[in-house]
């Protein structure tokens, strides 16, 4: 005879909820064109695998979602527009090591409500309190582009995200190179750190667009005509076609020669652009501490203008500074099919005055990089092309191509693709609100 003990097993309501919470938004993710797959109960962060899919099919586009379930209740400051949830630490951590863009998916029972919210992949510690927007951030039909981008690669050469619904143009975020015709290697008894100091102990101007690799020395300039003579054996210095370096059979000289392109790009642009060594970046630089710069240019279709580097007053105290937001790319150099081209990845640098360096920049980047937009983006190459192409007078007029008076890259209009159905807005994140910085930005581009 089976007696009722103190050893029954109960569910508790905590288990019965989450329980419910996870059927619910598998009903969801289904009933939005969705696959979703739940995970077994030694799940340790990632509640189940939602699929994309196009138009019935699957498309092996993965998403892992974890799901917050509560019976009722309000959510952290949570008002008629918005509300905060924070993650826990142990999540975040496990977050980190996934190969799978990451959602939190979060479900009330009594107004059958449900969030999501992807989670950045440099979120810091001190980052986890996530905001949402009750009305962006629903888990609907209206979500399915935005769910669809995040598995949606955006590095390597040149990104666009798929169109998933009217018909545009993209612009590919690659300018094509016309390299000088001949370039001067010499022989060298200097490494390159000896050189550097040789160089800075010198009475002439020191430059830097050189490369030097196991006792060679390569540059576009003559290194006989600078300073860089001091570096160099002068009569082993030797002029001989570009194409032979730059399109060099062994992998090795290609990445050499990619090296030379990076460093020749730095010093033709030394007056505006500083390098960042930690960031591997360019970002326009400022004329004076705490001091706002405009670039004025063309862009697809009018004169417009941008704040390259923008000073960001408190908003308490005017004359304090938060920070200063530079303009800034990633550059990096790619032989595609013959042609070497510059993707140019768009990007912020952060100072406290224009030439300190932030101390705390992630937070400020993912920041303002969940503000941009595909037109941002777009108007941002567009911006770079012009200024890489051109120079602009001191005056602020519009660029008019600068005499050479040395060998240096030039940079051709970024390739287009006709694309038959339109990339949806929302896909780029939240739109902007009214905000000054989003005034500002909506101003800058095109």
């Amino acid at each position: 005879m089976f007696q009722d003990g103190g050893m029954a097993k109960t569910i508790t309501p905590n288990q019965l909820i989450g329980e419910i919470g996870e059927a619910a938004v598998r009903l969801r993710f289904l009933s939005i064109g969705f696959q979703f797959d739940a995970r077994s109960r030694l799940e340790a962060g990632i509640d189940g695998i939602a699929e994309v899919m196009v138009q019935g099919q699957p498309s092996a586009r993965m998403i892992a979602v974890q799901v917050k379930s509560t019976a009722k209740g309000r959510y952290s400051s949570e008002t008629e527009e918005s509300f905060y949830y924070l993650i826990r630490s142990a999540d975040l951590a496990y977050w980190r090591g996934s190969n799978l863009p990451v959602i939190v998916v979060l479900y009330r029972q009594d107004d059958e409500s449900f969030y999501w919210k992807s989670i950045p992949s440099d979120l810091a510690d001190g980052e986890r309190r996530l905001q949402f927007d009750k009305r962006l951030d629903r888990l609907d039909s209206d979500a399915v582009d935005r769910l669809a981008d995040l598995t949606v690669p955006k590095a390597g050469f040149g990104y666009y995200v798929p169109p998933l619904g009217g018909g545009e143009e993209a612009l590919v975020n690659i300018l094509p190179l016309t390299l000088p015709s001949e370039l001067f290697v010499a022989t060298t008894p200097f490494t390159p750190n000896k050189a550097i100091a040789t160089l800075l102990d010198g009475d002439e101007p020191a430059r830097f667009d050189w490369v030097i690799r196991g006792g060679r020395f390569w540059s576009f300039h003559d290194p006989r005509t600078s300073a860089c003579r001091e570096i160099v054996d002068e009569d082993q210095v030797e002029a001989i076609e570009t194409e032979h370096f730059a399109f060099h059979d062994d992998e090795d000289e290609r990445h050499i020669f990619s090296h030379l392109l990076r460093d020749t790009l730095r010093h033709q642009f030394r007056d505006d652009l500083w390098w960042s060594k930690s960031r591997k970046l360019l970002y326009f630089c400022a004329v004076e501490e705490g001091v706002p710069r405009t670039y004025y240019y063309e862009s697809a279709k009018k004169k417009t203008d941008a704040d390259v580097v923008n000073v960001v007053r408190s908003k308490t105290d005017p004359d304090r500074i938060d920070f200063v937001r530079h303009h800034a790319f990633v550059p990096r150099f790619e032989l595609l099919g013959g042609q070497w081209y510059l993707v140019v990845n768009p990007s912020y640098y952060f100072t406290t005055n224009g030439f300190k360096p932030h101390p705390h920049p992630a937070a400020l980047l993912a920041g303002k990089k969940r503000l941009d937009n595909s037109s941002a983006l777009r108007g941002q190459v567009i911006m770079w092309h012009r200024f890489l192409s051109a120079r602009q007078s001191e005056k602020g007029d519009l660029f008019t191509a600068a005499p050479i008076l040395e060998p240096g890259l030039t940079f051709s209009t970024p390739p287009t693709i006709e694309l038959s159905t339109r990339v949806p807005e929302d896909v780029w994140g939240t739109p902007k609100r009214k905000t000054e910085d989003a005034e500002e930005q909506e101003g800058l581009f095109v």
